[in-house]
């Protein structure tokens, strides 16, 4: 499998505050997949880093190249979103997109015209009269038009009406996405992009848990209801979050239960990660 971004022993340290420590990742071609952590896990320094944008000990490879190594060029093969404050306030929003156009060697009109004119977005208002759902919305589509390898998305959607949202991921997927290209989504909405990852990573105190497939984590994972009188037996299996309610009890547990009338549900990732991250 050929590997888009390689990550080997990466620790950032901000003064006496450990952001990421011992991190080892290997990115795969052409895959979807999601960054989940708590606030202040590591998720946008991990990101930042991989970019080039911070400091760092270890090293950081991308298209079997170092970091260190690669000049502004990079930048026509990855697009990131950081916070919207970098579009130029002064400017209107066709504007905006004829000169991200002019400076990107990646951009892609065809691709842009179909975004744009699918949004409900005006050319002609300036930037600075723009709310702050609308600016992420522009900064969204503009990336979308960029014909790059990967994608590296930080709570893309965060301050967007739900209808946009939904949007957006099907507009990531029918305009951009294809099996040339990974996406990387940082975010804590995991319940609207579950049903579009193939591959999750969970990190914690700047450590990574979990670096796996959708498929295979829910393989491993299971919730079992049974009835309260077998909650002993349960418990032997070393059952993580256990929930009492009409008699029954409920447990999310790895691996396979063998008990009489219990009742096996495929948990959601929220679910995995919560159970996986509550004694951190």
């Amino acid at each position: 499998m050929e590997h888009y971004i390689n990550v080997k022993n990466l620790t950032k340290n901000y003064k006496n505050v450990t952001a990421l420590q011992n991190v080892d990742l290997d990115i795969p071609k052409g895959r979807i997949i999601g960054l989940m952590g708590k606030n202040g896990a590591g998720k946008s320094t991990l990101l930042k880093c991989i970019l080039g944008l911070l400091r760092y000990e270890g090293e950081i490879s991308m298209f079997d190249k170092s970091i260190r190594e690669w000049k502004h060029e990079l930048y026509g093969r990855v697009a990131f979103i950081p916070d919207v404050s970098g579009l130029d306030p002064r400017l209107t929003v066709k504007q905006t997109i004829d000169f991200t156009a002019a400076v990107n060697d990646s951009w892609n009109w065809d691709k842009s015209e179909r975004l744009f004119a699918k949004s409900d977005l005006p050319c002609d208002p300036k930037v600075a009269t723009l709310s702050k759902g609308m600016k992420t919305k522009l900064y969204l589509l503009l990336t979308l038009s960029k014909d790059v390898d990967v994608l590296l998305l930080d709570e893309p959607t965060l301050g967007l009406d739900i209808v946009f949202r939904k949007e957006f991921y099907d507009l990531l997927l029918g305009e951009f996405y294809d099996e040339s290209k990974t996406v990387i989504i940082s975010t804590h909405q995991v319940a609207e992009v579950e049903n579009i990852l193939q591959d999750v990573i969970f990190i914690d105190k700047g450590s990574v848990l979990v670096n796996e497939s959708v498929d295979a984590l829910k393989n491993r994972w299971h919730i079992y209801e049974v009835p309260q009188d077998q909650e002993e037996t349960l418990m032997q299996y070393n059952p993580k979050v256990v929930t009492k309610t009409l008699g029954h009890v409920r447990a999310l547990v790895e691996g396979k239960v063998d008990i009489s009338d219990s009742k096996k549900i495929i948990p959601s990732l929220a679910e995995i990660f919560i159970a996986l991250t509550q004694g951190n």
